[in-house]
């Protein structure tokens, strides 16, 4: 007896455990990088839910702010890469360039701007910077 070929739509653990994405480093890759996060994180919850639902948004938040920095301040492409940790999500943004990040002051009568390295700190678990030759790796740990 003949079977009909059976596609199977559910994603493995492992299929889901990363993800990584490149961009040349133009404004509309700020979008484009926060859907390749959002759209990971459909695909993560169908596995494991969030323990909170602002960790779906927080990881969002962090994503968009470190592509906005990338295209501002590091001229040419980036990359995002996003894995699933034990208890959270690892959040890696590489960008060309060797400067690390800095708070700087919230001025609003200036257009604002200033808080989102901020933002940064205080959502994520754990932040550092790896710098080389070619740029530099900002690592962020969130919770999920």
């Amino acid at each position: 007896m003949a079977t009909e070929p059976h596609e199977d739509r559910t994603l493995a653990a492992e299929e889901i455990t990363s993800r990584v994405a490149s961009f040349p480093g133009e404004l509309h890759d700020v979008t484009d990088a926060r859907l390749v996060a959002e759209e990971f994180l459909f695909d993560l919850a169908r596995v494991a839910a969030p323990t909170a639902p602002e960790h779906w948004d927080d990881i969002l938040l962090v994503v968009t702010e470190l592509a906005a920095n990338a295209v501002q301040y590091a001229p040419g492409p980036f990359q995002l890469r996003l894995r699933r940790t034990f208890d959270g999500v690892h959040v890696v943004m590489h960008d060309t360039s060797t400067v690390e990040p800095a708070p700087r002051p919230f001025h609003p009568s200036r257009g604002g701007g200033g808080i989102g390295w901020h933002l940064i700190h205080t959502l994520g678990d754990q932040v550092s910077v790896v710098r080389n030759d070619a740029g530099k790796d900002i690592h962020v740990f969130l919770p999920w």
